[in-house]
C-alpha cells in the first residue's frame, strides 16, 4: 500500500520521491509505527513519515557498527544536519529534506537534537544508574518523538505533559519487549536495582493522560496503542520480560488500532 497516496497533489516530483523513501524506510524498519501512519488521515502522513524515518535512522546509528567512534560520528551527522536546518540549509538526503519541511515553523529542532543525544547511551554497555535515568532516556527518545509528532499535527504547549506521559508509557512497553535483544547484543538494559512490576504500574498510570487529547493530534499518540496490554502483562508476569514473551495477541493488536482509526481517539 502506498503511504503517500493522496498527499502528492501540489508537490514537486522530488519531494514526492523523498516522501516515498521515508515511507519505505518506516515500513521496512518500524512496521508497527508504519501501521499507525496508514491508519491516520491522509493529510497527516506527510507530516509523520519524515519524523518517523528520522527516528529510525537515529535509532539505528549505534547498532550498525561495533566501533564506538563511528557510531558517535553517525549521530553527530544528524546533530549537524539539525543545526543546518535551523540555519536554513538542508542536506541532500532522502530523510533530511522531508524532515526540514516538517520542522520549519512547527517543531523546535532542540527536541529532535535531544533524541539524537539520548541515543548515545545505546552505543555503550553501561547500565542505567537508576529507574529514573531509564525513564529520562525513554522520555527523551519516545517522548521527544511523540511530542514532535503532536506538534506537527498542531498540538498546543498545554498538551505536552499529556503527550509525553502517553509516550513514556508506550516507550517503557517497547523497551521492556527489547530487553532480551539488548542483552543478546551485549548491553545491560536494566538498572541494577530494578522492579519490573513497579515500572509497568507507573507506565499504566501514565496512560490516563490520553483523556482530553483532541482528535487532531490523536494519530501522534497511536504508536502507544499496544502499551496497556504489554504493561499489564509485565506487571502480572514480570518474568516475561527476560523470557521475551511480552506480546499482545494479534487480533487485539489489530483491533485496538482499528478502533482508534474509526473513532479518531488517542
Amino acid at each position: 500500500m502506498d503511504a503517500c497516496a493522496g498527499i502528492r497533489r501540489g508537490q514537486v516530483e522530488g519531494a514526492a520521491v523523498s516522501l516515498d523513501a521515508c515511507a519505505g524506510l518506516v515500513q521496512r524498519g518500524d512496521p508497527d509505527r508504519f501501521a499507525t501512519v496508514m491508519a491516520a488521515p491522509v493529510e497527516a502522513r506527510a507530516l509523520l513519515l519524515p519524523l518517523y524515518a528520522f527516528n529510525l535512522e537515529v535509532a539505528r546509528a549505534p547498532w550498525v557498527t561495533k566501533e564506538a567512534m563511528i557510531a558517535e560520528m553517525r549521530l553527530q551527522w544528524w546533530r549537524d544536519a539539525l543545526e543546518e536546518i535551523d540555519a536554513g540549509h538542508v542536506r541532500a538526503h532522502e530523510v533530511a529534506g522531508p524532515l526540514a519541511e516538517v520542522v520549519t515553523d512547527r517543531i523546535p529542532t532542540a527536541i529532535l537534537d535531544r533524541i539524537v543525544e539520548a541515543r548515545r547511551w545505546d552505543i555503550y554497555s553501561d547500565p542505567f544508574e537508576s529507574e529514573d535515568a531509564l525513564i529520562a532516556y525513554v522520555d527523551h527518545t519516545a517522548g521527544g518523538l511523540m511530542w514532535a509528532a503532536a506538534l506537527a499535527l498542531g498540538a498546543e504547549a498545554a498538551d505536552e505533559g499529556k503527550v509525553r506521559d502517553v509516550a513514556v508509557a508506550g516507550g517503557i512497553a517497547s523497551y521492556l519487549r527489547a530487553v532480551p535483544e539488548l542483552r543478546a547484543r551485549g548491553r545491560q538494559p536494566l538498572p541494577l536495582a530494578f522492579d519490573v512490576q513497579r515500572l509497568a504500574a507507573g507506565g499504566l498510570g501514565r496512560l490516563g493522560a490520553r483523556r482530553g487529547i483532541g482528535r487532531r493530534i490523536a494519530p501522534a499518540l497511536w504508536p502507544a496503542w499496544q502499551a496497556r496490554g504489554i504493561l499489564a502483562l509485565a506487571r502480572a508476569e514480570p518474568a516475561r520480560v527476560e523470557e521475551g514473551t511480552l506480546a499482545v495477541p494479534e487480533f487485539r493488536k489489530r483491533g485496538g488500532l482499528l478502533w482508534r482509526a474509526i473513532t479518531g481517539r488517542a
